[in-house]
């Protein structure tokens, strides 16, 4: 789209300084001749961009239209950064510096590219709070910006940090940790720490208050947080009281258990279009209400406890309604 190729232009001038005609062709795997219908459609609309003539000549800003987004503080950089997730900026307290920073980015636009920005953002409307059933996309309780903020900096800063933290079933207690980083996963914020020396991943919900402290913490200068969070699922996973579940189901219930699954251990296609599947639950309670939700779309084939669960269950639904109310 020549929107997208202008605007390409443009960051490729700011990057580069100056670049000649038959350059910004290459970059943009254009003619040279439709580099120049893109200046010329440039200076139309306001955007200073002038030629240079001569052997070592081209196009090239202003030096003052390079400068006009310096305005942006350090939170409204890094909300920018992740703004390819409206929830994540929220998740880690940056909803209002992404606002400001936005507010800057349209500020600093042509007029023409203003109004046409604003209308394109009318438009369009990324993760809303529910969805089409009306149910809460983010059901947690949100975390204070200010709660948020101190664990941001001292991820960032490389400190350690004091957290009130209240693990699921019990108190909120003190904890001194030694912050890695900071992860959202569908629409949930969670910080990967250290404590003395073991692993630990917290739900920035669960934290009631935050410290910064002074001294460093004691992490690796360097950490591939992807992966960090790829270990540390796979513990999960694997961990605790789990339990791991053979279901035979319709191929449209799939989606909704594998939402509510911890993990998907196996999945394989039938003759008839079934799916037969292994996935793992938290513990029996999960697992219990996790297949009770499927009702006939699916069916546990084991272990047994379960499908014994499920009949008994069914069993006292059946007999409620086994008569007509009088």
């Amino acid at each position: 789209m020549r929107a997208d190729r202008l605007v390409s232009l443009v960051l490729l001038l700011r990057q580069h300084g100056r670049l000649s005609a038959a350059a910004l062709a290459r970059e943009l795997e254009v003619s040279t001749r439709t580099v120049l219908r893109d200046i010329e459609a440039l200076s139309a609309a306001g955007v200073p961009v002038y030629a240079e003539r001569g052997r070592h000549g081209g196009f090239a800003l202003l030096p003052g239209f390079r400068t006009e987004l310096t305005g942006l503080n350090h939170d409204e950089a890094l909300a920018l950064l992740i703004a390819g997730s409206r929830r994540g900026a929220q998740a880690f307290g940056l909803g209002s510096a992404l606002a400001s920073a936005m507010l800057k980015v349209v500020d600093a636009l042509p007029e023409s590219y203003r109004v046409t920005a604003a209308g394109a953002a009318e438009r369009l409307l990324i993760d809303p709070e529910t969805d089409l059933l009306s149910r809460r996309t983010s059901p947690e309780q949100e975390v204070p910006d200010a709660v948020v903020a101190e664990i941001r900096r001292a991820v960032l800063a490389g400190h350690r940090l004091r957290i009130h933290y209240a693990a699921s079933g019990q108190g909120a207690e003190w904890r001194t940790v030694d912050p890695i980083g900071l992860v959202t996963v569908r629409d949930q914020g969670y910080l990967l720490a250290t404590r003395s020396g073991e692993d630990r991943t917290y739900r920035l919900s669960r934290v009631r208050a935050a410290e910064e402290l002074p001294e460093p913490a004691q992490r690796p200068d360097r950490v591939d947080l992807d992966q960090a969070w790829r270990d540390r699922s796979t513990r999960f996973r694997t961990g605790g009281e789990q339990v791991v579940v053979r279901v035979r189901l319709h191929p449209g219930r799939r989606e909704a258990l594998v939402t509510t699954a911890l993990a998907v251990l196996s999945e394989e296609a039938e003759a008839d279009g079934r799916l037969r599947m292994e996935v793992s639950f938290q513990d029996r309670r999960h697992a219990e209400w996790a297949l009770w939700q499927l009702a006939t779309g699916a069916e546990a084939l084991s272990p047994e406890w379960l499908r014994t669960r499920l009949r008994e269950r069914a069993t006292a639904i059946a007999n409620t309604y086994a008569f007509p109310m009088e």
